[in-house]
């Protein structure tokens, strides 16, 4: 199902339903790689694995953000990502910013992003193309938004632990191409 020309994809969990539209236009690549995670199955054992809050940052940390992360391998899965990381699209080429409810490409370098995403919690210009977030400067590469659930998206920023990365890491119960309407 499309809606404002965006794909939509329902994203259950244990707090709720979350319904993400996919940006096709604006970021081909990103959209593309996370649509393949989807539609393949990649997904359906993922887990909310980090949930970033102002409390449970380093101290310090001088540029703080907000986010959900969830993906699948998780942080210490002993398996490889079933796909290739994809290339980095900018937030000055897709024209997208990191805003409240902002999906998101998790990655350490450019483009090695492929098997970790974020929804932001909150505004995070800091995460767009020249942000501070990254030493490098080039920013994530954002590619949709929660249309729907945004609810559900606080009651899950609300699990956070005293640690970003989780103890007890949230199940995602299934995620999927919305169907037609």
């Amino acid at each position: 199902m499309k809606a404002d020309g965006l794909t939509l994809v329902t994203l259950d969990t244990e707090e709720g339903r979350l319904v993400l539209g996919i940006d096709e236009a604006r970021a081909p690549l990103t959209a593309a790689n996370f649509l393949a995670y989807v539609d393949g199955g990649h997904l359906r054992a993922a887990t909310i694995y980090r949930i970033v809050t102002l409390a449970n940052q380093t101290a310090g940390t001088l540029h703080p953000i907000e986010v959900i992360q969830f993906g699948s391998p998780g942080p210490g899965e002993e398996r490889a990502p079933p796909l290739p990381p994809v290339p980095h699209e900018p937030t000055s080429s897709s024209g997208l910013r990191h805003r409240n409810g902002t999906l998101s490409l998790a990655r350490k370098a450019p483009g090695s992003g492929g098997h970790g995403f974020f929804i932001c919690i909150g505004d995070q210009p800091e995460l767009d193309e020249g942000g501070r977030r990254n030493p490098d400067g080039a920013g994530f590469a954002a590619f949709g938004q929660v249309v729907d659930g945004m609810e559900t998206l606080l009651r899950l920023h609300g699990r956070a632990e005293a640690a970003e990365y989780m103890q007890a890491p949230i199940r995602i119960f299934g995620i999927q191409r919305s169907p037609a309407a």
